[in-house]
């Protein structure tokens, strides 16, 4: 078959195929030309979905009549005049493609009054062009700005406009494009039109948060975390060829980052934007999970807007065909920026979330209520009536002390009592209450284990601990207590994982973790495939303290364990096989520094998790007073490692709302 040059038609109904996917993309490049246009107020009107209509009208500079021509003639354009500028796009648009490629699918009209000269120009021009038929250019009577009208999309390209969606998901995806673009363009006012119906109404603000909660939901607001964050240092070190703009060097994020509880389960409520441009990038994605690792659980995804200001000459945005996509000449650095922004802004706030309560007709019994605490609740050490009587209440209470605890006599009595229990302890306590109370007597610290017996009388009597209010422990699972908010109830499971988890994070963060030889060593089965994955750990179960190598054909060999595991009973032959089997499906990975860290987290995770206290323990007064001091002391204590809370929160405004008492 002979070589043949295609006709411009054809080569236009090609590059529309690249840019021109559904609707949503037509009103995407021409709402983004409004915008270059210095529109203050665009309108956006559709039917059936967009494959009918899509008008878009603006206020903008306009087009003058001798131009309206060239405006969908194929790659011309008025943002770009010369090669050096494509090294730094400052425009939505600049490739001079989107108008022919619409045209060639479409029935397109543009009705156009110019404003470039400082004052609107007395008549305005309409041209219309449909397929490779263009019409001359005639007078037409409209307000300063641009009308944009395209009938019938995809009606000469049958096989693409069976593949569209019904109306309803067709404008669902337009109203997720202007979402996106008004979202950044606060300063712009948008409406948007169904069928005959407005769906939307933004007026123009100053404030880009005001613009998102609009967009977001209002509901949301106060639960969006506003950040900002500057680097004075350059993102691509010398540049070695484009012009440098006065901001040179300096990158700008801002955004709003969702609390961990209203994350959902898809990343829809994640907004990148770029220099104005909404793009997607699969570094800054992972920033943004990064920074809430641990906060949320693997299945959700963050809500978070991310709004990041650079200088163009540091960012490529052509490299895709719809400007979805860019490339960074040092996307690490911003990569950290973005995800220091974003996990400092977390680290400050108070991500406990709080509860409601819905009455559904039953009037919730008191003294049912009552007896059932003091059958299932244990009121650290108390007897089951002084629990039925209340833990405020009570002048037996060992969480009430009788003078404050900061007295001499209090802190004396509690040393005293702590230095009498030690021996007796079990589990984590001793260590954590020893570290607890040298904050409060630093000769604790120096003393050694006592070897005096103790009583089980004596172990009852619990003094005054340091709080000066109760806990109460329902169902040996669930801790509640309070602060200056309301009540609280925590998960004594997610809680103690958190603290193990941070304590080990920061001991492996200084050095290896301790290792204890086995006598024995335990055997794993393991296929050659296994093997060869253990040995891909090699550098990861170094530093946690695991030291194994194949012993045969099948099977591997534990020659020493992680100390903090073999002194809570964890079986090696399990957690080395449960290693082994996150490797192999891929969710371990210690081949580079970024994979490394990951797959430390989710060792740590596993970790704690086998460590820590149960559902279902029994803790005693000093294992709570030990796990609510940590609580206070560790980072991301709202959430375990898994990122399920440990906290709820019942707020007073909440209990006032229920006892009508606002």
């Amino acid at each position: 078959m002979p070589i043949r040059k295609l006709s411009p038609l054809l080569i236009n109904q090609i590059a529309a195929g690249e840019v021109i996917e559904r609707p949503a993309s037509v009103v995407k490049e021409l709402v983004e030309n409004s915008l270059d246009a210095g529109a203050s107020r665009i309108d956006v009107t559709i039917e059936d979905g967009g494959l009918g209509l899509i008008r878009i009208s603006d206020d903008g500079q306009g087009i003058p009549p001798d131009e309206l021509p060239l405006a969908i003639a194929p790659h011309a354009t008025s943002k770009l005049q010369s090669a050096e500028q494509l090294a730094a796009i400052a425009t939505l648009g600049f490739r001079g493609e989107a108008l022919a490629s619409i045209a060639s699918v479409s029935r397109l009209r543009i009705i156009s009054r110019s404003t470039r000269d400082g004052s609107a120009s007395e008549a305005a021009a309409v041209i219309e062009a449909s397929g490779d038929e263009v019409s001359d250019v005639q007078p037409a009577a409209t307000s300063p700005g641009t009308v944009m009208e395209v009938r019938d999309l995809f009606f000469n390209v049958p096989a693409r406009r069976k593949f569209m969606r019904a109306a309803s998901t067709e404008f669902g995806h337009i109203g997720e494009t202007i979402t996106r673009l008004a979202m950044v363009h606060s300063h712009v006012a948008f409406t948007l039109s169904h069928n005959g119906r407005k769906t939307m109404d933004l007026i123009a603000t100053d404030s880009r948060r005001q613009r998102c909660v609009d967009l977001l939901g209002k509901e949301l607001d106060e639960a969006l975390l506003e950040f900002e964050s500057k680097s004075a240092l350059p993102l691509g070190g010398l540049l070695d060829s484009g012009p440098r703009t006065q901001d040179s060097g300096l990158s700008c994020v801002w955004g709003l980052a969702g609390l961990p509880a209203i994350a959902r389960a898809t990343s829809k409520f994640q907004y990148l934007c770029i220099n104005g441009r909404f793009i997607r990038d699969r570094s800054l994605a992972h920033a943004i999970k990064e920074a809430y690792r641990g906060l949320v659980p693997p299945d959700r995804q963050p809500v978070a807007v991310v709004f990041i200001t650079m200088d163009p000459t540091l960012v490529d945005v052509n490299v895709h065909p719809t400007k979805a996509e860019v490339r960074f000449r040092d996307g690490n650095r911003l990569h950290g920026l973005v995800l220091t922004a974003i996990r400092g802004r977390l680290l400050g706030a108070d991500l406990t979330p709080s509860a409601t309560v819905t009455m559904t007709g039953r009037t919730l019994d008191l003294k049912e209520a009552s007896e059932g605490a003091a059958a299932q609740s244990s009121f650290y050490g108390s007897s089951p009536e002084v629990a039925s009587r209340g833990f405020m209440d009570s002048p037996a209470s060992p969480l009430v002390p009788s003078h404050p605890v900061t007295s001499p006599a209090s802190t004396a009595a509690f040393v005293d009592y702590f230095r009498q229990m030690a021996p007796v302890q079990k589990g984590f306590v001793y260590q954590q209450v020893r570290e607890a109370m040298a904050e409060v007597d630093p000769a604790v610290a120096h003393d050694p284990q006592p070897s005096l017996p103790v009583s089980s009388e004596a172990s009852s009597n619990v003094p005054p601990v340091l709080r000066s209010f109760g806990v109460l422990q329902v169902h040996k699972s669930y801790l509640v207590t309070e602060d200056e908010h309301g009540i609280l109830i925590i998960d004594q499971h997610a809680l103690h994982e958190r603290v193990m988890f941070e304590q080990l994070r920061q001991r492996v963060t200084a050095r290896n973790l301790e290792s204890q030889r086995l006598l024995m060593p335990a055997v794993v089965r393991a296929s050659a495939k296994r093997q060869a994955l253990l040995d891909a750990l090699a550098p990861l179960l170094e530093k946690i303290g695991i030291e194994a190598e194949p012993m045969g054909p099948e099977t591997v060999a534990i020659h020493a364990f992680p100390t903090f595991l073999f002194d809570r009973k964890v079986d090696p032959i399990e957690f080395v096989t449960e290693l082994l089997d996150q490797a192999e499906e891929e969710k371990l990975d210690a081949s580079t520094p970024t994979a490394m860290e990951a797959a430390l987290h989710e060792v740590l995770d596993m970790m704690s998790c086998k460590a820590a206290v149960k559902a279902g323990d029994r803790l005693s007064a000093e294992e709570l007073a030990a796990l609510l001091s940590k609580r206070d002391e560790i980072e991301r204590a709202s959430n375990c490692p898994h990122g399920r809370p440990t906290t709820i929160r019942l707020s007073l405004r909440e209990l006032e709302k229920q006892f009508k008492r606002t």
